[in-house]
């Protein structure tokens, strides 16, 4: 039996590949071809349709890097195939087994009508069902010639990833391009039997299941007259009709198929080139809805529906015919599939308001799932924000990517920092472009781990990033699934079904509390620092553009810019997708992203100096604008004063060499290296530096992952590390402080090392001059503090990580993601060390051997220096600034790194500006301060516990106010946990822990 069911498999791979398939298409002629390549970037449609061409014969090289062609196919199908059906198969060049990584196109009528797209596994055109014999066929070629970039060898370094240095030299060679009868009867041989040898193939070798598909398929293959396939196809699917009519049985794990094109927004293509594949991928679909009635489709990231409807609006008509129809499905509610480690709480919030929002306007939908396959982890803050949005899902799939430890569930309930629970699916199938083979739905039956108490899980099925989206294949394979015995049950649903259906099922599913960290793509956390910098200065920008914009609207009657912030806002959002700010993208995206982050600075710069302006008046005094959620140096939050002095700090020679700095709250000894050797807090008498170490030491290691190199650190890394403990100078600066420059390789740091007045951290400005190949640099604190576990900010609040590695799970985190601060403590004393643009860190403990005590070393990450898909990743000059604040609380941190993103901006004026809200208690920030955007004039109010305990605050208002409402991230009325207590301008809030409210101001 074994032989039997060895030569079987063997026949039916052998008669599939070299007999069967081919007789899909069992007559053909050529058509003519002839070809436009447009010189620069992409041109309208309209221009590419008009070109003149020029004849091109198949077999000919075409497509520069990153070029367009147009394409002109013209033929005559002949008379004697009247009556059958007619395809035209047009082969650019195709590689099958990359589909979505090289050359694509776009078909158009003459009269520029989009017809569908052409991709590796999708190259046919339907030309008649059943044709008349004798039509004039003239077809349009829409094609890209992308590089291949990602090759099968993912970590070699390539010019082709940036037009600048791609070259010219073509890139595919023109393969097929035909007019053919399809012979329907063939194809669906080819499905019957892919879908039988795919299942067999999964089943035991002893089960009578097995056997009895295997002897079908024999007689199958017996009855094929292999000169003769499409004479015998329809006695050979006679002799499978059986074996596909058995049931499968009531116990059969339930698959909702979901059709899926996942296209990365960015990554190795630039955005303008995404803009085309989501055209092509939604033609596709479009046409696919139209001849598969049970099919459906579902499509995420809002801005993606966006540039559809902005570049290619003829494809927009078919997109939003077939979203009234409820089979084409917007999902997911976000502006793009971002990242959720590294944006920030405004932005993480924003995300969700003009995703949901675009949706809501556009076709009405509100989306209650978060649709995020491909993001790499995420931060335990997400769960509530998902919540305030209006959101009640998440879908995810790459956490099965992780390495060392296996997530113990598909569907659990998520509880995020503030205790908000979220119902959440894995997808068992493992993949985010399944194709309905045997295998994948095999290994999600296998694979569930909720077995016994749900049999439902969900399988996005399509290829991605411009592969073409699902096919038709994959829809026949569902249709033979649907009901089949051995096999689990497939029927495509929309996502919002599946979830209804899943959650109805596992009412009380298991609950996992915290992040959900990805134990892969670490290095994605520090890749591509100006990416990083430009988005968290981006951030904070526009945090000052909405709140000085708000208050002079409502102080001064200025108009409020809610087209340009509304437009920034997307662009920023845009470029926190999770291919672009963890800096896994090719050169193009990131020199792209560097001079967009330049505009937006300067257009948002420019919003707040002219609000800042019209608030300050006429007059010469030098007012000092906070827009901090906390008071300082005189300064109300949110407000405007003439600054009171703090004091002055000294700067004075150290014994032994190096100085000393002291501004009666800290004294810092910085040693002739440039080294800090002592922070010690004068208020509460003790030392922050561990004894016999030094911080402020600048560290490298080797950085060569096994694989993707942008995206990887490997735990490996840490075996080898070079302390740049060296100086080429350490001096007094002039302006005050110590100025420390060092060189190592080819590279080379200036450091200044300041103690502001009255300020109790010290700032360390680094200047990096960086010119290494696979290094990674850290900069390194050593502290005197005996902690099990840290602290680390993330969106609307912080969250804890064992110092620890009593686990796999632990150990497994060795570099993680905080926002603007990390603090540790032990009972009476903590610190912190808060950054203005690095996200990356590690946190260690040692005991020493001199006398028994803890050293817990922080360490922020600063650059590396992969070299795919960027070859030249973060080489020349970067600046950072971190600052370290001994006797730090967790609201110290929280309050010093605001003050370390959001400097004092000083503007001549007259008039001091009183806060447009107030709060009186530290622990309630405010994050956003703006008008409704509804135009209406309405002040809204975003703020959150910060402090992770429970708070009752007093919010003010600084105007006339007619009445309060709490509201969604939408700004749509909700009812709040706590009843609100008010009182004219003022309302009392109690706050959990965490605990995030949006609150809107009725102006009279």
């Amino acid at each position: 039996m074994h032989d039997d069911r060895t030569l079987v498999e063997a026949r039916l791979k052998r008669v599939l590949d070299e007999r069967v398939r081919p007789a899909v298409y069992p007559l053909s002629v050529p058509l003519e071809v002839s070809v436009w390549h447009a010189p620069g970037e992409p041109v309208p449609v309209a221009e590419g349709l008009a070109a003149p061409t020029e004849p091109i014969a198949v077999g000919s090289r075409w497509g520069a890097p990153w070029g367009t062609s147009w394409f002109r196919v013209t033929g005559t199908v002949p008379a004697e195939w009247a009556g059958r059906t007619v395809e035209a198969v047009l082969d650019l060049g195709f590689d099958e087994n990359m589909p979505g990584f090289q050359c694509e196109g776009l078909v158009y009528r003459p009269d520029g009508t989009p017809v569908k797209g052409l991709n590796p596994r999708n190259q046919w055109v339907r030309i008649a069902a059943p044709a008349e014999g004798g039509e004039r066929v003239e077809l349009r070629i829409e094609a890209a010639s992308n590089p291949v970039v990602l090759d099968y060898h993912p970590f070699l370094p390539t010019p082709l990833g940036d037009r600048e240095t791609a070259g010219s030299e073509p890139q595919y060679t023109l393969t097929r391009m035909e007019l053919a009868v399809f012979d329907e009867t063939v194809w669906q041989l080819v499905m019957d039997l892919e879908v039988l040898g795919e299942l067999m193939a999964e089943l035991p070798a002893d089960t009578p299941r097995r056997w009895e598909i295997l002897r079908a398929v024999g007689r199958a293959l017996d009855a094929v007259d292999l000169q003769d396939v499409p004479g015998t196809a329809a006695a050979a699917r006679d002799c499978l009709a059986g074996v596909l009519a058995a049931p499968a049985g009531p116990s059969a794990h339930r698959i909702s198929a979901v059709g899926h094109a996942h296209i990365d927004s960015a990554w190795l293509w630039p955005l303008r080139e995404t803009v085309r594949k989501v055209a092509r991928t939604t033609s596709n679909m479009t046409a696919l809805l139209a001849d598969e009635p049970e099919f459906v489709f579902a499509m995420s990231q809002a801005q993606q529906w966006a540039w559809v409807k902005e570049h290619r609006p003829e494809v927009w008509e078919k997109v939003v015919a077939a979203v009234a129809g409820g089979r084409f499905v917007p999902a997911g509610g976000m502006w793009v599939e971002s990242d959720t480690n590294m944006p920030g709480s405004e932005a993480m919030a924003r995300q969700f308001v003009h995703g949901k929002r675009f949706f809501l306007e556009e076709f009405g939908v509100e989306n209650e799932e978060v649709w995020l396959p491909d993001t790499f982890g995420f931060a335990a803050g997400l769960p509530q924000i998902i919540r305030a949005a209006g959101s009640k899902w998440l879908l995810t799939q790459k956490i099965s990517w992780s390495r060392t430890n296996r997530f113990p569930h598909h569907t659990f309930r998520w509880e995020g920092i503030d205790g908000t629970r979220i119902f959440t699916h894995f997808p068992p199938v493992d993949t985010y472009n399944c194709s309905m083979k045997g295998s994948e739905i095999a290994h999600a039956v296998r694979n569930f781990k909720d077995k016994g108490v749900a049999r439902h899980s969900l399988a996005p099925t399509g290829w991605g990033d411009g592969g073409g989206g699902t096919t038709r294949e994959m829809v026949a394979k569902a249709a033979r699934l649907r009901d089949l015995e051995g096999s689990a049950a497939v029927r495509w649903e929309t996502p919002t079904a599946f979830f209804e259906r899943a959650e109805a099922e596992h009412p009380e599913p298991p609950v996992w509390v915290g992040e959900l960290y990805l134990e892969l793509h670490r290095g994605t956390l520090t890749s591509q620092a100006r990416t990083k910098q430009g988005n968290r200065r981006s951030e904070h920008l526009l945090r000052e553009a909405e709140l000085w914009a708000a208050t002079a609207a409502v102080r001064t009657g200025s108009r409020y810019p809610y087209e340009e912030l509304d437009r920034i806002w997307k662009t920023v959002l845009l470029y926190q997708f999770h291919d672009i700010l963890p800096g896994s993208s090719i050169a193009w995206v990131h020199r792209e992203a560097e001079k967009t982050y330049a505009r937006v600075a300067e257009e948002l710069t420019g919003i707040i100096g002219a609000a800042q302006r019209a608030l300050a008046g006429e007059g010469d005094r030098a007012l000092v604008f906070n827009a901090a959620p906390h008071h300082r140096s005189g300064v109300p939050a949110g407000g405007a004063a003439v600054a009171a002095g703090d004091g002055t700090g000294t700067v004075t020679d150290r014994p032994g060499g190096g100085f000393t700095l002291d501004n009666g709250l800290l004294r810092v000894e910085i040693d002739g290296d440039g080294l800090v050797v002592s922070a010690y807090d004068l208020t509460a008498g003790r030392e922050a530096v561990a004894p016999g170490t030094a911080a402020n030491l600048l560290q490298l290691h080797p950085d060569f992952p096994n694989m993707w190199d942008a995206w990887d650190v490997d735990e490996f890394y840490r075996n080898a590390v070079t302390d740049l403990t060296g100086a080429e100078s350490v001096v007094r600066d002039p302006a005050g402080g110590v100025r420390v420059t060092r060189a190592f390789g080819s590279s080379r740091v200036t450091q200044l090392l300041t103690l502001a007045p009255g300020a109790g951290r010290l700032d360390i400005e680094t200047e990096v001059d960086w010119h290494e190949t696979e290094k990674f640099l850290k900069l390194a604190f050593p502290l005197d503090v005996h902690a099990e576990r840290y602290a680390s900010e993330t969106q609307f609040g912080h969250f804890h990580r064992p110092t620890h590695t009593n686990t796999s799970w632990e150990a497994a985190k060795f570099e993680a993601c905080n926002h603007r601060f990390i603090q540790l403590e032990e009972p009476g004393f903590g610190v912190a060390l808060v950054n203005d643009s690095t996200y990356g860190h590690d946190v260690t403990r040692t005991v020493r051997a001199s006398d028994g005590g803890t050293t817990t070393t922080v360490r922020a990450s600063l650059l590396r220096a992969p070299r795919f898909p960027d070859p030249h990743t973060d080489q020349g000059v970067h600046r950072f600034r971190h600052a370290l604040v001994p006797g730090a609380t967790v609201g110290d941190a929280v309050r010093e790194g605001y003050r370390l993103n959001l400097p004092e901006r000083t503007v001549t004026g007259g008039a001091e500006v009183a806060p447009l809200v107030t709060v009186d208690h530290e622990a309630v920030v405010v994050t956003a301060v703006k008008l409704a955007d509804d135009g209406s004039g309405d002040v809204v109010v975003r703020c959150h516990e910060a402090h992770g305990g429970r708070a009752t605050a007093i919010l003010t208002a600084g105007f006339e106010v007619a009445g309060v409402t709490p509201t969604d991230l939408l700004e749509r009325p909700v009812t709040p946990t706590t009843p609100l207590r008010t009182d004219g301008p003022a309302v009392t809030l109690a706050l959990r822990p965490f605990e995030l409210i949006t609150l809107r101001f009725r102006r009279p």
